[in-house]
């Protein structure tokens, strides 16, 4: 049993390239696919210690649409994002689209909340 522990954390100490080239070598010599094999890769991280590690830190809001209150979710983006009027009536018209990249979860779930208090529908991503 002690190889499959070390098996186990080898695959969860693995870096992106590693497990691409590990789902290279899965699929030419094995013929197993690359989604199979990142299943395989992954599952193990899911319930060590290493599990908290792979939670998402940063987020991209998505604005889906802006609901029936079309006015004050533009002014509600104008003041979140620290956009201009035009800029703001840009970003809700374009919906859906991201509106903003790369925010830490507390701050994406802020500013989810504060649009959809406004009628917006929001995605994190």
């Amino acid at each position: 049993m002690a190889d499959l522990k070390q098996v186990a954390e080898t695959l969860v100490n693995l870096t992106v390239k590693e497990v691409s080239e590990l789902a290279d070598i899965l699929k030419d010599e094995y013929g197993i696919e690359p989604a199979a094999a990142a299943a395989v890769v992954a599952a193990p991280a899911g319930g060590g210690e290493a599990g908290g590690a792979a939670e998402k830190s940063e987020f991209d809001i998505e604005l889906q649409s802006a609901g029936g209150a079309k006015l004050q979710v533009v002014k509600a983006v104008k003041n979140l994002l620290g956009v201009g009027l035009k800029d703001a009536k840009g970003l809700v018209d374009g919906a859906p689209s991201i509106i903003k990249e790369g925010v830490a979860k507390d701050e994406a779930e802020k500013i989810k909340a504060e649009l959809e208090e406004a009628g917006a529908t929001v995605e994190l991503k």
